[in-house]
């Protein structure tokens, strides 16, 4: 967010452990203390402030604005797409998770630094899941909303559209999903994957329960408590108020205000009907390869996730000469609470692919 900076006039410095009381008569401690203290330099305060740099940061709007949209038709009827960089660079295609979209959920996160140099030498393409874009009309009553195998078949219009011969997929928890089915059905035209709380299983009965209750209360009441509840829980996992509650208020309110709740319900019902994606690692020794990912992946989760599990049975499935299992510490939300951890760990990955600028 941008900020803007007053003129400081004053700094006063207080320690924690020490008592403010009345003036006293010196003593030889504190004669000492003070003949310590006047061999320092008086313009101390000084010094420290001129070898602090102040860097202006740049709002999501500002990012998201800059975004090229497009809206690309597809067999399921059109998708929005947001084009950030120089559309001559090898492509990256996001993929954001349930209740967000490209702006909500990538805009902050390329604004990072690392992700802005990276940004030099590649071209990002947000892809939204239809309906899912901040003020998109509500879907009629008897709108079939496409299956998370259709999802992945629109990735085909986005990329014949814009001419692409090959990606390089970036997905967020549904979004990784997606992506995962699509590099499953087209391994050519899939060079990495990184993928963040990717669930390679259908919906357990726990998860179906809930989700089904939420689709249900999106569709008549809108977004209720236990919806709202359930998204922070699914994105950031338990107690995230005692890790940044700035964040934490930000994201209820965006769900509160932002999305359409009706057209939510569709999407979260395709996910939660997702079928498994039988894939299997090649047992060693085996003469036959078992269907599995043919390119690196780079399998991230946040030590606080409560997708663990998911990204650990995921990686169990995957070859794992071409495969990195991460969990960055200290966070749920991977991108919003370690985006310098992550940042770091996408540009080294997709350095050790052959990707040299990157």
């Amino acid at each position: 967010m941008a900020s803007s900076y007053g003129e400081l006039k004053e700094i006063k410095t207080i320690s924690k452990n020490t008592s403010i009381r009345m003036p006293s008569a010196p003593t030889p401690h504190s004669a000492e203390s003070a003949r310590l203290l006047g061999t320092m330099p008086a313009e101390l305060d000084d010094i420290e402030l001129r070898s602090v740099q102040l860097q202006q940061s740049h709002s999501r709007d500002s990012i998201s604005n800059a975004c090229d949209l497009r809206r690309v038709p597809t067999d399921k009827g059109d998708i929005m797409v947001a084009i950030q960089g120089n559309i001559s660079k090898p492509a990256i295609l996001t993929l954001h998770d349930l209740g967000l979209n490209y702006a909500s959920t990538f805009t902050g996160f390329f604004n990072f630094p690392t992700m802005r140099a990276l940004l030099e030498n590649f071209c990002v393409y947000h892809v939204t899941a239809p309906g899912q874009e901040e003020g998109a009309p509500t879907f009629p009553e008897d709108y079939v909303y496409p299956t998370m195998d259709e999802l992945a078949t629109q990735l085909l219009f986005v990329m014949s559209h814009f001419g692409l011969k090959s990606i390089i997929g970036f997905g967020i928890g549904a979004g990784a999903n997606i992506l995962v089915r699509f590099a499953l059905a087209h391994p050519d035209k899939v060079g990495a994957l990184c993928l963040v709380n990717c669930s390679s299983t259908q919906a357990g009965w726990i998860e179906w329960g809930y989700q089904s209750l939420n689709t249900r209360n999106l569709r008549s009441k809108g977004m209720t408590q236990g919806v709202l509840d359930y998204l922070m829980w699914h994105h950031f996992g338990r107690s995230p108020e005692e890790r940044n509650l700035d964040l934490v208020q930000m994201y209820k309110s965006y769900f509160e205000r932002s999305i359409n709740p009706i057209n939510l319900a569709l999407f979260i019902d395709s996910y939660v009907k997702r079928t498994d994606m039988n894939i299997a690692r090649t047992p060693s020794g085996s003469p036959q390869a078992a269907a599995t990912l043919k390119m690196p992946v780079l399998n991230i989760t946040g030590s606080l996730s409560p997708h663990i599990d998911d990204t650990v049975t995921f990686n169990g499935r995957l070859e794992p000469t071409k495969t990195s299992w991460m969990k960055i510490s200290d966070c749920g939300l991977v991108l919003e609470e370690q985006p310098g951890k992550l940042a770091e760990a996408f540009r080294l990955f997709l350095q050790g692919e052959g990707y040299e600028k990157a």
